[in-house]
């Protein structure tokens, strides 16, 4: 089950986004090739490391991890949630504003997964710590956006569609539980995180929020977006991309 779209158009051309996927994508197609004491130099050199950081040194991997990805599915699907959550975000907070929030938010997520492994020697990279505080501010700005969501049940594919906060409530929750659970120093998942992105990207969207209004906004709006929401006919073949709407 996974995000496939939402129904909340842009009122302007996501240039940051575009260029964020652009780059995470050439990073990665350069990496591909590489193999053995090659590849291993390339993470070393650019990957995150916690014990690293911990000791005030290769800060440098707290940037540079976020545009490393270990493999195709996991650049697909970070990519994914970009393109979804993200141009929304850019829109309010405007070019320089969002690349800014992002990359706060992705160095912010890096240093919660050093909090939660200080000794830790196993290389983090992605850019879901990023893409975790979009979603955190997204939770924040439009939390009745619907969103549609895919399920795949061995042959059986179907559409839903539900609010963000459920969608996005639901992944924070899982964060949560696994983070607790699963140990860091086994490596896989980075879920602290992942959990500290978003929390911290929603923090970082308490002064847009406050600005648009604060609880007066959620009132104005229901928690919705502010502009009408783009509807779609759902099939089990096509599946359109919400486009932009005019500003006025």
């Amino acid at each position: 089950m996974f995000p496939i779209r939402d129904h909340n158009p842009s009122g302007r051309v996501p240039y940051v986004t575009y260029a964020l996927i652009a780059i995470n994508v050439i990073v990665f197609l350069y990496s591909w090739p590489l193999e053995g004491r090659a590849l291993g130099q390339f993470y070393s050199d650019y990957a995150m490391f916690p014990e690293r950081i911990s000791h005030g040194q290769d800060l440098q991997g707290l940037f540079t991890s976020m545009f490393l990805h270990g493999g195709v599915m996991h650049l697909a699907g970070n990519m994914l949630f970009l393109w979804i959550f993200g141009d929304n975000l850019e829109d309010d907070m405007g070019h320089v504003g969002f690349t800014a929030f992002y990359l706060l938010g992705g160095i912010g997520a890096g240093l919660a997964q050093v909090i939660s492994e200080p000794s830790g020697s196993i290389p983090t990279v992605g850019a879901s710590g990023a893409i975790a505080a979009v979603m955190g501010g997204y939770l924040l700005l439009y939390p009745r956006a619907k969103v549609d969501i895919l399920l795949i049940l061995i042959i059986f594919f179907r559409i839903f569609t539900i609010p963000a906060w459920v969608m996005l409530g639901l992944w924070f929750a899982l964060q949560l539980v696994n983070g607790v659970n699963v140990d860091p120093e086994t490596g896989g998942v980075a879920y602290w995180a992942h959990a500290g992105g978003f929390v911290i990207g929603l923090i970082l969207a308490i002064p847009l929020w406050r600005r648009k209004g604060g609880t007066d906004y959620w009132s104005e709006t229901h928690g919705h977006p502010p502009h009408p929401e783009a509807t779609y006919r759902l099939s089990r073949t096509t599946v359109p991309t919400a486009g932009r709407r005019r500003r006025k």
